[in-house]
């Protein structure tokens, strides 16, 4: 058994950035935004891991990252990115910002997925995030899935188990802190990855030199996405910060929870 795995992976500001909202002739955008160091969406990047290590685990499988991004950001994260992982880049030039239209993008993604060559859609796993940095609520993955002709669809994935057959088992999360198991009798298929159960890969100066010579020409090559931003905001604001501090001592524990349970009932 071996499958063709596809990574739906977008790029988004470092969550450590502060992000505001500015209007500019071609429609919303952030400020600064050429300024803001940018990472691989982080529900992604679990995708991303969880498709290399079954990869690794099913010989003759191979990996593709489709990203639309603009082409000189997703450059600088995918020198990081390139090292951990072996795929192969399929690049769309169009913006990042999460103020386009997620059935756009759907189109998008759908279309460069087709177009790849030796597509089997008999052996294709499409993998991404079950939410988003920037376009959130998996939207974008299922309406992509949906354009692929995939019906089998799970959100909020943990773990994907490969039986001795090719059929799955898939570990969904649902309220209270449990999982739905699901089996799925094979490809195709659509997932999209909470956190996974796998560590971040560790860099690998091999890989990364195997990705680099697929990744550059990639990204000379992607074409323009044709999506345009298409969404708008009425205002802004910063959540209101809080502070309140006493300084006690020799307090019992249940004391200062009981404080505390009270204190948050009366901030909501």
């Amino acid at each position: 058994m071996s499958y063709q795995i596809v990574v739906c992976a977008g790029i988004v500001p470092d969550p450590l950035q502060t992000l505001e909202p500015v209007s500019t002739p071609q429609g919303p955008a952030l400020k600064n935004e050429a300024m803001l160091p940018a990472v691989l969406d982080p529900w992604a990047a679990h995708a991303l891991y969880e498709a290399n290590h079954l990869a690794k685990n099913m010989p003759g499988s191979k990996v593709y990252l489709v990203s639309l991004a603009p082409k000189a950001k997703l450059q600088q994260v995918l020198m990081t990115i390139a090292q951990k992982v072996s795929f192969e880049l399929i690049a769309l030039d169009g913006p990042s910002t999460g103020f386009t239209d997620s059935h756009d993008v759907a189109a998008a993604l759908a279309a460069a997925i087709e177009a790849i060559p030796g597509l089997d859609k008999s052996r294709l796993l499409l993998f991404g995030g079950w939410e988003s940095a920037a376009r959130a609520a998996g939207a974008t993955l299922s309406m992509t899935g949906e354009r692929l002709g995939i019906r089998e669809q799970f959100q909020g994935v943990d773990s994907l188990t490969v039986g001795s057959d090719g059929s799955f088992e898939i570990r969904e999360r649902v309220e209270g802190g449990k999982h739905l198991v699901s089996q799925c009798s094979g490809a195709p298929a659509v997932l999209g990855w909470a956190t996974g159960n796998l560590p971040e890969p560790p860099n690998s100066p091999q890989v990364g030199m195997q990705n680099m010579r697929t990744v550059m020409p990639a990204l000379q090559k992607a074409k323009p996405a044709g999506v345009a931003v298409t969404q708008q905001y009425a205002s802004v604001a910063l959540p209101k910060q809080q502070r309140s501090t006493r300084i006690v001592r020799d307090v019992a524990a249940a004391e200062v929870a009981r404080e505390l349970a009270q204190w948050i009932r009366g901030a909501h």
